[in-house]
């Protein structure tokens, strides 16, 4: 399949041959569809708090002890997606034929001073005619003027205040951090996951605020920007699930998707990490109710964990866990002694209270076990696992995955948040539950990341290998599929201890399309 030039490119990248062929062989064969048992919805799968228990919630975290904390942020690649149809509309007029009124480059155009980054001189007072519509459409996109078509999302100018200050998206998610992620001595720990090529851009735009966000806010960020490793991209193949070549005959390799970011919050040395999205953030009105809510996922995270971890100190307790392997086993009767300690009214008991709060909480339903050890073994490592906190909002038609109860390998259920292309929609069960879905994952999620010894889970350890996905794209043209990894809160958390909670609508943000950014969310006055 790889001649010698293959070979060389694939482990210049830090992979291997037989990863690549791994690869290929996916794409012949497929992923297995999840199979859902319901979708998740408030009272079966989804917690919804009212006031006083969110509030006693944020409390909670407020008052707990915890082993460091850090905000993560994916933030790789450009917008070029956001500004999309803006590249088309200037396809359009350089074309010599103008846009449509009611085109979204039209709508941008009209609406330009409207936007943080409009600048008068660089602009010019837009007007209803193609000429206009050229001049703002090449200035906001090209190297002629910002080149925000090839910048991230991160360094771009999200919202202009009354004052006359100008923040990015980046600059958003370092207000929030010092407010919800702040730990004891005043520090606030942020990671961003980069490209390469942008990190000077990023560096710039961290050096702009810092000093004085750090002086105003009365705190001292810890920023670390980390990198997709290379070694994570996946193999491109052609239609008929071959090799991808390039018109050079080189092997076409992609960045595999959010799944890929495991790897790099693996790396987080810190207990407890909340994961938000760098386009979904808001002008700082907003931030009492994002903060709040935000520190009841933290809460719930924090009280799901000392539950758990007090499980699995008991079991220990009343098990003697960790005898029994220092055991020699040329002496059954002693081994048998101590097997019967499974057996006793004590250790059922408990296991009974597990399996019910496990239903009950996390709607994780246990799977027949044949003897009292085995369904020792089977409860513990169904809570010594990371734990997530996952918010959820009422769906209200925005793309992107939901919270769903699916059926496991071993035969237990669990929640999980499933993309599209995860669901077989001509199984009229999954069709069903698509249909009956309520809520909507806008990746506001708390992790822990401990176990109850103190250790850093092996992250890596917990990925669903065969929940990733297939996708199709395009190379210079060229139709090609695409290897999707198990996203980073799909198959890259599928073995985690998950719980869901409703958060309102007002926390989710996300600026898709730059007309995103009219919204009353992202302009000063909410108008």
């Amino acid at each position: 399949m790889f001649n010698k030039e293959d070979i060389k490119q694939i482990e210049s990248r830090g992979s291997s041959v037989a990863s690549a062929e791994a690869q290929v062989e996916l794409f012949r064969k497929g992923f297995p569809w999840m199979k859902i048992v319901a979708p998740a919805t408030p009272g079966n799968g989804i917690c919804v708090l009212d006031d006083e228990e969110a509030s006693r919630a944020a409390e909670y975290y407020e008052n707990a002890d915890i082993a460091g904390k850090c905000k993560f942020v994916p933030a790789s690649g450009a917008a070029s997606r956001m500004f999309k149809d803006l590249f088309s509309g200037l396809d359009t007029l350089k074309k010599g034929q103008d846009v449509a009124s009611d085109s979204p480059a039209a709508r941008f155009v009209a609406n330009i001073a409207r936007f943080a980054f409009y600048d008068p001189e660089l602009f010019g007072t837009p007007s209803d005619t193609a000429e206009s519509r050229m001049k703002i459409l090449s200035r906001t996109l090209t190297e002629e003027g910002l080149a925000y078509g090839s910048k991230p999302k991160g360094v771009l100018k999200f919202h202009k205040y009354p004052d006359g200050e100008v923040r990015t998206a980046f600059a958003e998610h370092l207000v929030e951090a010092q407010d919800y992620m702040r730990n004891p001595d005043g520090s606030a720990n942020i990671v961003v996951t980069i490209s390469p090529e942008h990190r000077q851009l990023f560096e710039d735009a961290y050096k702009a605020v810092k000093d004085e966000y750090e002086k105003r806010y009365g705190v001292r960020f810890n920023i670390t920007f980390t990198y997709q490793d290379k070694a994570t991209d996946t193999i491109a193949v052609d239609a008929d699930n071959k090799p991808f070549r390039t018109d050079d005959g080189r092997l076409l390799f992609r960045p595999a998707g959010h799944g890929a970011l495991i790897y790099n919050l693996d790396k987080i040395s810190e207990e407890v990490v909340s994961i938000k999205n760098i386009d979904n953030v808001a002008n700082e009105r907003f931030l009492p109710v994002t903060a709040k809510y935000k520190k009841v996922l933290l809460g719930k995270a924090v009280e799901l964990r000392d539950k758990i971890f007090g499980y699995l100190r008991e079991l220990d307790a009343v098990t003697g866990e960790g005898m029994s392997q220092a055991l020699p086993p040329y002496i059954p009767s002693l081994t048998q002694r101590y097997d019967d300690r499974y057996m006793t009214p004590e250790v059922q008991n408990l296991c009974n209270d597990i399996e019910e709060f496990l239903i009950k909480e996390l709607c994780i339903r246990m799977p027949y076990a044949e003897d009292c050890k085995t369904r020792v073994r089977k409860l513990r490592e169904k809570l010594d696992r990371p734990i997530r906190v996952c918010g959820m909002v009422k769906n209200q038609g925005e793309p992107g995955g939901g919270p769903f109860i699916i059926e496991e390998k071993d035969g237990s259920t669990s929640l999980q948040i499933l993309e599209g292309a995860q669901i077989n929609k001509s199984d009229p069960q999954a069709s069903a539950a698509l249909a009956a879905a309520t809520h909507f994952n806008p990746v506001d999620i708390v992790c822990c990341l401990h176990d109850y010894k103190g250790n850093s889970f092996n992250l890596l350890d917990h990925v669903d290998n065969d929940a990733g996905f297939i996708s199709s794209k395009s190379y210079q043209g060229r139709e090609l599929k695409a290897l999707e990894l198990p996203g980073l809160w799909n198959g890259s958390m599928s073995d985690w201890n998950t719980l869901f909670v409703e958060v309102p609508l007002e926390t989710f943000n996300p600026v898709k399309v730059v007309l995103d950014l009219l919204r009353p969310a992202h302009q000063a006055s909410g108008l």
